[in-house]
């Protein structure tokens, strides 16, 4: 199954972002922009919108014969454990409509798209492991474009950047502006985790930039949202994609590698996944802000450089971590990180930060599209570039790395030139939209 690369000159350009990243995030389909999603949607009037109303919304709508069938042919086992569906409750429909006015907004992360169905939303509490590897209910996004009885839909698992308000949290901010419910406007099934620390595991501590409970969340959700769906008759067509910037490209390569390495369902429906400035190398990552803090504090700067951290006596070393957070996370943040990341790195315990962070040496056996600016002084290009070549040395021919057009290349300004590329990555492959 093809994961082709499209240029990104295939797409018009999107405007730069006006906005921090993790704000994440009429009428006429634009055929030039999106040909195979307006051909797969011609049972539609025009591009209005889809044909079901806000009562046909509701999956626990009696199933035609063809639906039931196809949900037949997706049977799986409940499960216990890991990925255990615990409660799923309807957030609501958003109007295409109402999805075509954000796309046409200014500050739009996802632009240049056709919005063609009605969205409905519902909040899933699941069953995955913390920081800690202790069991803990987390929450977690699913998204549904409403097309015909039957209809099926590829998936988008999308992951999302760093946030530092709960309310940010995918299934707390299930808004037409969300690129969660702009993809599902275009035909897939997007299924987004808030992550350990949010949503309904708000005040358990964020685990951050850790690579296992980061894929847990993820891949856990996917196989949560699979139950959902079963139980309700809503079919996919086997195609999954992964699709996230920042830390989402973090967790994205993360649950690539973890889907490989399993024998979910899940692991033969992947078609590729699309990292977007991710700090799959977090020690590089954390070696720019160490540089940010030198640099802001010549003093303490002179005293400190990566790989002699270890030797700092207490109260320097106290002051440096302190910097170091306070450069990564802001002080009104309601969510609680976990500093793992970091005293990993401040004890020089390279060994721990590749067991435990670090996602850039393996092979992947299916696509890997990596996105990042070369001017981008959040997530250092070195990480996405490093990542490919050491995939690369490992033998994996499937592993590209594109640079972002936006000028400047900035982490933020890079994140709506993200989505374009990650959808035209898409259009190569996808079906049923």
């Amino acid at each position: 199954m093809q994961f082709p690369d499209r240029p990104l000159s295939d797409l018009r350009a999107a405007p730069p972002l006006s906005r921090r990243a993790n704000r994440r995030g009429s009428g006429r389909c634009q055929a030039r922009l999106l040909a195979w999603l307006v051909a797969s949607a011609g049972a539609l009037a025009g591009c209005g919108g889809g044909t079901t109303s806000a009562d046909e919304a509701a999956v626990a709508r009696p199933q035609s014969a063809a639906t039931a069938s196809r949900a037949a042919d997706q049977a799986v086992a409940e499960v216990t454990g890991p990925g255990e569906l615990k409660s799923a409750t309807r957030i609501g429909l958003v109007r295409a409509i109402d999805i075509r006015a954000a796309v046409q907004a200014e500050d739009t992360l996802v632009a240049q798209v056709a919005p063609v169905y009605e969205v409905a939303s519902y909040r899933l509490t699941y069953l995955t492991s913390d920081g800690q590897g202790k069991p803990v209910v987390a929450s977690g996004l699913i998204s549904l474009p409403i097309k015909f009885p039957g209809a099926r839909s590829p998936v988008i698992s999308y992951q999302h950047g760093t946030l530092f308000k709960d309310a940010e949290a995918p299934s707390n901010h299930a808004v037409a502006s969300e690129p969660t419910l702009i993809m599902a406007s275009l035909g897939y099934i997007v299924v987004a985790a808030d992550y350990v620390g949010y949503g309904a595991s708000k005040g358990v501590q964020h685990p951050y930039l850790l690579a296992e409970p980061a894929a847990a969340a993820v891949v856990d959700l996917l196989t949560a949202a699979r139950t959902w769906r079963q139980r309700n008759g809503v079919t996919d067509n086997g195609q999954l994609y992964l699709l996230g910037y920042s830390e989402g490209g973090h967790a994205t390569a993360a649950a690539h590698r973890a889907l490989q390495a399993g024998n979910s369902v899940h692991k033969a429906q992947l078609v590729g996944s699309a990292p977007g400035a991710g700090p799959l190398h977090v020690t590089l990552t954390l070696d720019a802000a160490l540089t940010r803090v030198r640099e802001a504090n010549w003093l303490l700067g002179a005293l400190i450089k990566p790989g002699f951290l270890s030797h700092l006596g207490s109260s320097v070393r106290n002051e440096v971590r302190r910097q170091m957070l306070n450069a990564l996370i802001p002080d009104d943040a309601d969510v609680s990180f976990q500093s793992t990341f970091l005293d990993l790195y401040l004890a020089d315990d390279s060994g721990g930060l590749d067991r435990q962070c670090n996602v850039h040496d393996w092979t992947p056996a299916t696509p890997l599209r990596l996105f990042h600016g070369r001017a981008d002084q959040t997530v250092p290009y070195v990480a996405s570039r490093f990542a490919l070549q050491t995939m690369q040395a490992r033998g994996a021919g499937q592993v590209s790395l594109t640079d972002c057009p936006a000028a400047p290349s900035s982490h933020l300004g890079c994140v709506a030139p993200y989505f374009a590329f990650a959808l035209g990555q898409l259009a190569g492959s996808a079906r049923d939209l």
